[in-house]
């Protein structure tokens, strides 16, 4: 039960997880603000702005930083891991939302009969533009820098 408490009382975690909460709500305040209406989906789904992967890892290796040193292994691993999420979010996943597009296009224009086609449409909006990474990254710093004074 006391391993409970210790993770519960890990501020390092509690701030990254902050911050991707942060992130996911600001999903839902650009998409009010663009379409005048809530889509509480947002909250949920993948891809969007900001990234909240971003935010998370950012904050999660400025926390580390912050509280372990610069200079320490485990804000070594902490960046490493942040930046494969993050070129994995903006590279790998985008690639495949493309691809999804496509494939859906085709499906659409070979079937553009009354077929019935029993698949659902393949998820389009899985990664991220690098801006949006950039701008979830830059949310994660500046999330954890504020909440420094936790640690």
């Amino acid at each position: 039960m006391q391993e409970i408490g210790n993770i519960i009382d890990n501020r390092v975690l509690l701030v990254a997880t902050l911050a991707c909460l942060i992130a996911q709500s600001a999903k839902l305040a650009i998409e009010l603000a663009r379409n005048r209406k809530f889509n509480f989906r947002v909250m949920v789904e993948t891809g969007g702005m900001p990234s909240a992967h971003s935010a998370l890892v950012t904050a999660l290796a400025t926390g580390i930083g912050q509280t372990a040193g610069w200079n320490s292994t485990e804000f070594a691993l902490a960046t490493i891991f942040a930046v494969i999420v993050m070129y994995d979010a903006a590279g790998v996943r985008q690639a495949a939302g493309k691809q999804a597009r496509i494939l859906n296009q085709i499906v659409d224009e070979f079937f553009s009969e009354d077929h019935d086609l029993n698949e659902a449409r393949l998820k389009e909006l899985l990664g991220h533009t690098p801006f949006q990474v950039i701008v979830g990254a830059i949310l994660g710093v500046c999330i954890a820098y504020i909440a420094g004074q936790a640690y």
